[in-house]
C-alpha cells in the first residue's frame, strides 16, 4: 500500500491537533467560558457537537482505514464539511462572547496545523483516488491507538456540547426591570464585570444613556456593540457632566490570590480608591447626580455564628473584610452635605450565569461535589435578576435611601445548599474538604468559604419588595437550565440562529 512521507507527517499533525483541540474544550471552554451552561453559547454548542462528532469520525477513519478509489470523495467530504463548521463557528463565537487572547492564539495555531495537516492528508488521497475504490484496514502501531483515543474523546465531548445544547432551551428574557423608566444619564463602574454586563444592557434596552468608567474600553467597545461611552479614568469626567445616576460597582474580586499585604491593597484600591476619586469629581460636578447607588458587601458583619440574625441595624464585624466594607461605605459619606439620595447594597453571593456560582457548581458536575468544613456555616445570597430589579427600584423610588442587605430571604447552611445542588444535578456529592488545610492554604481569605452569616433583607422586605428568586432550589434550577425534575430529550431542537 503507497503511503507517501508526507502521510506520516500529516500523523504527527493530526495528534498535535487533537491535543491543542482538547486543550481548548477543557481550559477555555469548560473551566473558563463555562459554555455548557451558557444561554449565549447555545448556537456555538450546537455547532461544537456536529463539528467534534465528524472530528472524532476523521481520527478514528484516518487511524484504522485507507480510503481507496471512489472512498476518497467521501472523506473529502467530511472534511469540506469540517472545515465550514469551524469557519461559521468562528464567526459565532465572535458575536456572541469576547475571546480570551490565549483562546484567540489557539484557534489560530489550530487552523496553522489544521491547514497544514489536511494538505498532507489531500497529497496521499490524491495518490489512493486512482486506486480501486475499496476500504483496507492499517495498522499505525501507537499513533493508531491514540488517534482511537482521540476518536473516542472528542465523540463524547460532542455529545456532551449537544445535550447542553438541548438543556439550554429558549425562554422569553426576563423583565427588564429597568422598562418605563423615564431615559436618563446613567454612570456605571464595574460595568464589564458579572452584575455591571446585564445591568448596562438593561439600561440600555430600556433607553438610558450609559458612561462607563472601564479599564478595557475595547472590551466595553465589544460588549455593549458601541452603544455605550467609555472613560478609563475619572479625570476624564468633567465638571459640567451631568448624571441623573451613579451606580458604583468597581471592584477586584476578592476570591483568587491569597490576601497578601500587596493584594489587600488591590482589594482596597479598587474599591475605596476609585470611589474617593468619583467623590472628587462630584465635589467639583455643576450638576450633582440624583441618585447614587453603591455596592457593598455583607462581609461587612464579619464572621458571626449562625444562628445570629443579621439585618441592616446590626454592628460590623471585624476581619480584614469587614474593615474593606466599611471603608467602601463611609467613602460615599461626602454626598450627605451634597444632598445626593444614596443606597448602599451590602450584596450576598450572587448567583448568575458566572460568577461565584461557576465555580461552585463545576465540581458537582463532574460528580465531585461535597462540603467545606462541617457544613454548617450559612450562605446568604440572592439571584443576579433580583439584584438588577433592587437597583432598578432604587434608581425610580425616592424613598429609598441608606443601607439595605441584598440577599435572599432564604439563606441556608453549606450542607443544605449541597443537597440541593444534588437534587437539581441529580449528581452525588460525597466529598468533605477539611477545613484545616483550606485555612493553611488560604489564610485569612479561607471564611469566604468556611464561614459565613445569617443575613436577612429587612428593609426591603419594610419596602415590599418581592423576590423573583426567594429560594436556593428556585434559583439553581432557573440558572442550570432544570425547571423541573426530569429532563425530555424529546424536547431538544438545535437552534437555526443566535440565540
Amino acid at each position: 500500500m503507497n503511503m507517501l512521507p508526507a502521510f506520516d507527517w500529516a500523523l504527527d499533525l493530526l495528534i498535535v491537533q487533537g491535543v491543542m483541540g482538547a486543550f481548548d474544550t477543557l481550559y477555555h471552554h469548560e473551566l473558563t467560558q463555562d459554555l455548557p451552561h451558557s444561554p449565549r453559547a447555545r448556537l456555538e454548542l450546537a455547532i461544537h457537537a456536529v463539528r467534534s462528532v465528524l472530528y472524532g469520525l476523521v481520527f478514528a477513519s484516518i487511524a484504522n482505514v485507507a480510503f481507496h478509489g471512489a472512498w476518497v470523495a467521501v472523506l473529502a467530504a467530511v472534511v469540506l464539511v469540517e472545515v465550514v463548521l469551524t469557519l461559521w463557528d468562528f464567526v459565532v463565537e465572535d458575536q456572541s462572547r469576547k475571546l480570551p487572547a490565549t483562546e484567540r492564539v489557539l484557534h489560530t495555531l489550530l487552523a496553522v496545523n489544521g491547514g497544514a495537516l489536511f494538505g498532507m492528508i489531500a497529497m496521499q488521497l490524491a495518490v489512493w483516488a486512482h486506486a480501486p475504490t475499496a476500504l483496507h484496514a492499517i495498522d499505525l502501531g501507537w499513533r493508531g491507538w491514540l488517534l482511537g483515543l482521540f476518536a473516542v474523546g472528542v465523540t463524547v465531548s460532542g455529545v456532551r456540547d449537544g445535550i447542553a445544547a438541548c438543556r439550554i432551551a429558549p425562554r422569553a428574557p426576563a423583565a427588564n426591570p429597568f422598562a418605563g423608566q423615564r431615559p436618563g444619564n446613567v454612570l456605571v463602574t464595574g460595568g464589564t464585570g458579572f452584575i455591571g454586563e446585564t445591568l448596562v444592557n438593561r439600561l440600555l434596552e430600556a433607553g438610558h444613556t450609559v458612561t462607563l468608567l472601564a479599564h478595557d474600553p475595547l472590551r466595553a467597545a465589544y460588549l455593549f456593540h458601541g452603544r455605550v461611552r467609555s472613560v478609563t479614568s475619572v479625570d476624564q469626567l468633567q465638571p459640567h457632566e451631568r448624571f441623573d445616576t451613579v451606580v458604583n460597582l468597581a471592584g477586584a474580586p476578592v476570591l483568587g490570590a491569597r490576601w497578601s499585604k500587596r493584594r489587600r491593597a488591590v482589594l482596597l484600591a479598587s474599591r475605596v480608591g476609585v470611589t474617593q476619586a468619583l467623590m472628587r469629581w462630584v465635589e467639583t460636578a455643576e450638576v450633582k447626580p440624583r441618585t447614587w447607588i453603591q455596592a457593598s458587601a455583607i462581609g461587612y458583619y464579619g464572621v458571626r455564628p449562625g444562628g445570629e440574625r443579621l439585618d441592616e441595624g446590626s454592628s460590623t464585624g471585624t476581619g480584614f473584610m469587614s474593615e474593606l466594607c466599611r471603608q467602601w461605605e463611609q467613602s460615599v459619606q461626602p454626598l450627605e452635605r451634597h444632598r445626593v439620595r444614596a443606597v448602599v447594597l451590602r450584596l450576598g453571593i450572587v448567583f448568575g450565569p458566572g460568577g461565584a456560582l461557576r465555580p461552585m457548581l463545576m465540581p458537582h458536575y463532574f460528580g465531585l461535589g461535597g462540603r467545606f468544613g462541617d457544613g454548617a456555616q450559612v450562605m446568604s445570597w440572592i439571584h443576579r435578576d433580583d439584584v438588577l430589579r433592587i437597583v432598578a427600584r432604587a434608581m425610580s423610588n425616592a424613598g429609598m435611601r441608606g443601607v439595605y442587605n441584598a440577599v435572599a430571604p432564604a439563606p441556608l447552611t453549606q450542607r443544605a445548599f449541597v443537597r440541593i445542588v444534588t437534587k437539581v444535578l441529580r449528581r452525588p456529592a460525597f466529598l468533605h474538604v477539611p477545613a484545616a488545610p483550606l485555612r493553611a492554604a488560604m489564610g485569612e481569605m479561607a471564611e469566604l468559604l468556611l464561614d459565613g452569616q445569617r443575613v436577612v433583607p429587612a428593609r426591603l422586605h419594610q419596602d415590599g419588595f418581592m423576590f423573583r428568586f426567594p429560594t436556593a432550589e428556585h434559583a439553581l434550577r432557573d440558572l442550570t437550565n432544570r425547571p423541573h425534575a426530569d429532563f425530555a430529550p424529546a424536547a431538544c431542537r438545535f437552534p437555526r440562529g443566535r440565540v
